[in-house]
């Protein structure tokens, strides 16, 4: 398997090139400055210059962006929108690492993380723009795209447990009761998404078992 992780610099980014490398897979990092990721290819180029030349031959491309300050947060949706039309009509998967905000939290998928009273005011604007970008997202047919959301407590430094529970569209809990996953065992999941999941334009979400 050949995949290419863009922003792979990025904490998430950098975790997923490991995990994917470890594995044996061919991963090229696609980075902005030097390459900081255990990847041992690297291209120099920001994601909003990604044409789709520089996706040819890959068997899937991983979106690790993330923006947390307000004048970036569109950005989300820009940086999507460039690499779904670089990937339009190919057999390329995309794989994004996506948010928590926008799991639903009812049957009905009328209510979301977000809405709720407990849901932080300084997340409620990254949320609102991962959800966005998501919405934007489930339009594009013509890309295999796939939406990866973690837990609520999305866990940077988090040990690495090895096991995890894939969920749905709506916020699953494990036994504990809790929403939790660290960066690393997110990684896990989607490498396996990557290497013999097949929920193609579909949004996953994962916890810690």
């Amino acid at each position: 398997m050949k995949i290419a992780v863009v922003c792979a610099n990025g904490k998430a980014g950098q975790l997923i090139t490991k995990e994917a490398v470890e594995r044996g897979i061919d991963v090229t990092a696609i980075v902005r400055g030097e390459n900081r990721s255990v990847a041992p290819k690297s291209v120099n180029k920001d994601v909003l210059d990604i044409k789709a030349e520089d996706l040819a031959g890959y068997d899937a491309v991983v979106d690790a962006f993330g923006a947390w300050t307000e004048d970036l947060l569109p950005l989300h949706s820009t940086t999507l929108g460039v690499l779904c039309d670089a990937l339009s009509g190919t057999d390329t998967r995309l794989l994004v690492v996506g948010g928590a905000g926008s799991l639903y939290v009812n049957p009905e998928h009328t209510a979301c993380v977000a809405d709720g009273p407990d849901f932080p005011d300084m997340f409620k604007p990254v949320a609102g723009a991962m959800a966005k970008a998501l919405g934007e997202l489930r339009l594009r047919n013509d890309v295999k795209w796939t939406y990866i959301s973690p837990a609520g407590d999305f866990q940077a430094d988090g040990e690495r447990s090895g096991k995890y529970i894939l969920g749905g569209e709506e916020l699953t809990l494990n036994e504990k009761g809790e929403s939790v996953i660290s960066y690393a065992d997110y990684a896990i999941a989607m490498v396996d998404e990557m290497e013999k999941g097949n929920h193609v334009q579909q949004r996953i979400s994962v916890v810690r078992k």
